[in-house]
């Protein structure tokens, strides 16, 4: 359970089939909650300075909305893997659309305090965990491991495009014209993303799976019939005999660490998730005071600031869209290393020649280079794990790697103070040793239709 096995047969070479009416409602799902997700970042700050002219309780929105991510990801994890998953994107949804519309009443009363706006930026960050996971737990169960690189591309872009070019923009102008409108699209948004997880086919919910061993991803091109009616109510045999790290057999204590305790036992996925966290670090040392980089060393105008950011979104929309052609060519391992190295290199040459074209195609390469990554580190998680296990993987991954992002945001900080383009010299630096010393092992990654759950 705690190996991944490497298949000796390549794949065979077929034209890629679509991905099926299923996937096609979990995108529709995503994409409506990504418009939640992107109104709520843009309109709490812009409502906090509303509310308070203290800069720390401001500050405290970032906090509220990170800290979740530490707390609770791993018990949302350990939920995704016990409930029906399409409940748990249900629940995420409605629940979140509740308290959207809770916050909207508040604003339409005058009740609004900025008290009220932490605890509900707090309760957006608990129930993102739980939908956050279970999205990323159903794809594997609706698209075969050949696919899961090709499904992972569209999740991203749908999300980068929505996020980064739709809702910033649509919440700015909401918010001038009616904080309302912003609001109650917002409890729209998130109501619809719960609505049509509804839809989605019983195989989604991970039940079939989790009595089969955990061996749950789909077959290429088909979506098993016999799966299909599995739903929460088939019968089937206990699950403590068939999942020994189900709550039967251990209890909640077992399963918060069976996360842990399945990637450090893997010898693919202990050091990619070591390498990911320091990769992290160094990232996030970069980009802590990246806003100061660009506005006093770039000279960017502060109204065009927005604007200047949006390389980056280009960047990973580009990197979405070619990513999976990418790893077909060239062969998941070196496309992760070359990627690694490139995006680390622009932020180090943003640092060391410090113009707002340099700067913007850094922005452009480091932000596409950073989405090839995530596409296919999400790809062999998925595709390495069990089924049953891939909440609390996904939730145990995701607590180390945004827990240490603050470490980072810290670290660059304090080089900020020596001028602001250290904070790149020294991140990117940091971030191309540990590349050279994890160049080997990246390069050796498999295809993830290469592995087998075990």
């Amino acid at each position: 359970m705690s190996s991944t096995a490497v298949n000796s047969e390549p794949a065979p070479a077929m034209k890629p089939a679509p991905l099926g009416g299923a996937f096609t409602r979990v995108i529709a799902a995503n994409l409506s909650s990504s418009l939640g997700d992107g109104i709520a970042r843009v309109a709490a700050p812009l409502l906090a300075v509303q509310l308070t002219n203290d800069p720390l309780l401001v500050s405290l929105v970032a906090v509220a909305a990170l800290l979740p991510w530490l707390l609770f990801a791993i018990p949302a994890g350990v939920l995704v893997d016990r409930i029906d998953r399409r409940l748990a994107l249900a629940l995420a949804g409605g629940v979140r659309a509740l308290v959207a519309g809770g916050l909207l009443a508040l604003h339409l009363t005058d009740a609004l305090t900025i008290w009220w706006l932490l605890l509900v930026v707090l309760l957006y960050g608990v129930l993102e965990t739980v939908y956050d996971g279970a999205i990323r737990a159903v794809v594997p169960s609706l698209v075969g491991r050949s696919d899961l690189p090709r499904a992972n591309s569209r999740i991203e872009a749908v999300e980068i495009v929505v996020q980064q070019f739709l809702s910033q923009p649509l919440t700015s102008w909401l918010l001038a014209f009616s904080a309302a409108w912003a609001l109650g699209l917002n409890t729209a948004a998130y109501a619809v993303a719960g609505g049509l997880a509804l839809t989605l086919p019983a195989v989604a919910s991970g039940i079939a799976a989790r009595s089969f061993g955990g061996r749950g991803t789909a077959r290429r091109g088909a979506e098993p019939a016999a799966d299909a009616e599995e739903g929460p109510d088939s019968p089937r045999a206990p699950e403590a005999e068939q999942d020994p790290g189900s709550a039967l057999a251990g209890g909640w204590r077992a399963e918060l660490v069976a996360g842990f305790r399945f990637i450090w036992a893997s010898k693919m996925l202990r050091p990619l998730w070591i390498v990911s966290v320091l990769i992290g670090i160094c990232h996030a040392a970069i980009t802590s005071t990246l806003v100061l980089f660009i506005l006093e060393r770039l000279d960017v105008p502060e109204a065009w600031y927005g604007t200047f950011l949006l390389a980056g979104a280009v960047g990973a929309l580009t990197a979405a869209a070619i990513t999976n052609r990418l790893k077909a060519r060239f062969g998941t391992g070196p496309v992760m290393a070359v990627a690694n190295a490139v995006g680390l290199g622009a932020w180090f040459l943003a640092g060391a020649f410090p113009l707002a074209w340099v700067g913007a195609v850094a922005i452009f390469v480091s932000f596409g280079c950073t989405t090839t990554w995530n596409v296919l580190v999400m790809s062999l998680r998925q595709a390495a794990v069990p089924n049953h296990l891939l909440g609390r993987v996904h939730g145990t991954w995701r607590t180390a790697l945004w827990g240490a992002m603050p470490l980072g945001s810290l670290i660059g900080g304090l080089l900020a103070r020596a001028g602001y383009s250290t904070p790149l010299i020294v991140g990117a630096t940091a971030g191309l040793m540990v590349a050279a010393v994890g160049h080997r092992y990246i390069v050796s990654l498999p295809d993830p239709e290469t592995l087998d759950p075990a």
